[in-house]
């Protein structure tokens, strides 16, 4: 039985995941019969609002991946200017390759072949510690965050905790 590209790719990024862990993530198959299905645990960073959070994640690759981009949707509560409220992260990685048609991102920003998993992780971390409020996915985390950071510092706070739970 011949495998498709994708699915060789995808079994040598969780090996080197395996190999080579990236400090503030876990990834793993959801079922260990789909390689184009993982669980994902984002660990909160130190010194941001999220530190000491578990978040549980899934990511969900193409078949053509990694021509396209997998979708990365949060299981655990999250509340984040980008990040949708039914969980679904929203960054410039994420987004399918080519010139944005609302001229938000330029192409180098966007999905490229060369990314990866590790690459994609990195920048969630990363979208946790400085969140951007210029295009939101979550219009109210967004205001919270401009407007009231005291208030979207307690609501945070609560996610965290209930992140801790689960």
């Amino acid at each position: 039985m011949t495998q498709i590209p994708s699915a060789l790719i995808l079994r040598k990024e969780l090996q080197e995941l395996m190999r080579d862990p990236v400090e503030g993530f876990s990834a793993g198959l959801a079922d260990d019969s789909d390689l184009y299905e993982w669980d994902v645990t984002v660990m909160g960073p130190p010194d941001t609002y999220y530190e000491g959070g578990l978040f549980r994640a899934r990511l969900s690759f193409p078949r053509d991946y990694p021509d396209k981009p997998p979708v990365l949707r949060f299981k655990s509560e999250m509340y984040h200017p980008n990040v949708y409220p039914n969980g679904l992260v929203c960054i410039s990685i994420l987004h399918a390759p080519g010139e944005d048609e609302n001229g938000y991102e330029d192409a180098s920003e966007r999905w490229n072949p060369v990314q990866n998993i590790r690459t994609v992780m990195l920048s969630v971390i990363s979208m946790m510690s400085s969140p951007n409020d210029e295009s939101p996915a979550n219009v109210d985390a967004a205001k919270e965050w401009r407007d009231n950071r005291d208030s979207f510092r307690r609501r945070v706070s609560q996610v965290v905790r209930r992140s801790q739970e689960e």
